[in-house]
């Protein structure tokens, strides 16, 4: 009777959220108390936008986007919402997770999830594709479930032309009272691969990756220059790995990645246009870490194998969850959080390849900690 009461609940979160293109002043950064980094993205004519949690890292979670046209010097105002909280639910309805992305047409995707609480044991991943993301008044369309779970890190592009998404159904199941709902998914559960072969019109599950002492997955898929895919994820015991051979309708048993050692958080991992790989992490080295301090940034000439170079992005304590792109003239943009809760700055990292070989600022455009937002309604 609990469980068909609480599914009942977590059905309110299969109601399309809106998308609030003009949420000022109610979400002006003097209304804003919290800063979490989802992420960002460049569009075709050289727009940034970047995109994080207000609320907090809970059910009173809710999105935040803001632009800039200036390479990252500047930054709007928020100048999209996403906030699916209501006096009228039962319970809050929380927008806790996603990303940006801008596929190979130039379109600007806005990826999330929607959950009662935290996690429902459901879930559900939305979408909304932006196809004018550079105009005056970018026009957003209403989202699209597109499954279970939830998403955290943006799709890779196959040689094949495929795209995969990597979406995680929660292990765990539903978390405090959600706590055994929606069983009949308890087969699905674990680091899901969706494919698109027609341009994200329509997404398929494809394979999945259970992990040991999961913790949220936050999995990440790069090609390798063989054809088969590394997958990295998230767990309680630190970063582990699965592999592919087969664009990832079938993985192989889990394990820990030789010489990648990180905490229980977020990382980074995206291939570059030179062929490299980059990973931003914490840690002085590839195999150390303290926890969530000192984000630095790698290079792998040889597809993970070794890594080479070190940039220190930000040596200080609560800096988090690395994202971000590379930009078609061959700068690295990554965003992170920094003290989530007080100071709740979410930050900028502009840099090349040739900074992180060096292990120093190099470049004319180079630059760190350029502020992107900052939560005003604490401060005096």
């Amino acid at each position: 009777m609990r469980i068909d009461k609480m599914e009942k609940i977590a059905d309110l979160a299969l109601v399309p959220p809106k998308l609030n293109t003009s949420p000022l002043p109610q979400y002006d950064y003097d209304q804003l108390d919290y800063g979490m980094t989802i992420g960002m993205e460049r569009t075709p004519k050289g727009r940034l936008w970047a995109c994080w949690v207000a609320g907090g890292d809970s059910p009173k979670a809710f999105f935040v986007l803001a632009t800039s046209d200036d390479d990252g010097e500047t930054w709007s105002k928020p100048c999209l919402v996403v906030d699916s909280h209501s006096k009228k639910l039962p319970r809050d309805r929380s927008i806790l997770v996603g990303n940006l992305w801008t596929d190979p047409l130039g379109r600007l995707w806005l990826f999330f999830d929607q959950s009662m609480d935290m996690f429902d044991g459901r879930a559900g991943v939305w979408a909304a594709r932006c196809d004018n993301p550079d105009a005056a008044k970018p026009a957003w369309p209403a989202p699209q479930r597109l499954w279970h779970g939830v998403m955290l890190n943006k799709p890779t592009v196959l040689s094949t032309g495929e795209w995969l998404l990597p979406i995680s159904l929660d292990q765990r199941g539903g978390f405090g009272p959600f706590k055994g709902t929606f069983a009949e998914l308890d087969p699905l559960r674990g680091a899901n691969v969706f494919a698109s072969t027609d341009q994200g019109a329509t997404w398929q599950r494809r394979g999945c990756v259970t992990f040991p002492k999961p913790d949220w997955h936050e999995h990440m898929i790069v090609e390798r220059k063989d054809g088969t895919l590394w997958m990295l994820a998230r767990t309680a015991k630190g970063v582990m790995q699965s592999t592919s051979t087969d664009r990832g309708k079938t993985w192989a048993a889990p394990s820990a990645p030789k010489g990648i050692v990180h905490p229980v958080a977020r990382f980074h991992v995206r291939r570059l246009a030179s062929g490299r790989l980059l990973m931003v992490k914490h840690g002085d080295t590839m195999d150390t870490h303290k926890g969530r301090s000192k984000l630095k940034a790698f290079l792998s000439e040889d597809d993970g194998r070794t890594w080479t170079g070190g940039l220190m992005l930000d040596e200080r304590g609560g800096v988090s969850y690395p994202d971000g792109f590379q930009a078609p003239g061959g700068t690295i943009y990554i965003s992170y959080d920094r003290n989530r809760a007080t100071d709740g700055e979410i930050l900028l990292a502009r840099f090349t390849e040739a900074d992180v070989l060096q292990g120093r600022l190099a470049g004319p455009r180079s630059r760190l900690r350029m502020l992107i937002s900052r939560p005003l309604k604490n401060r005096k």
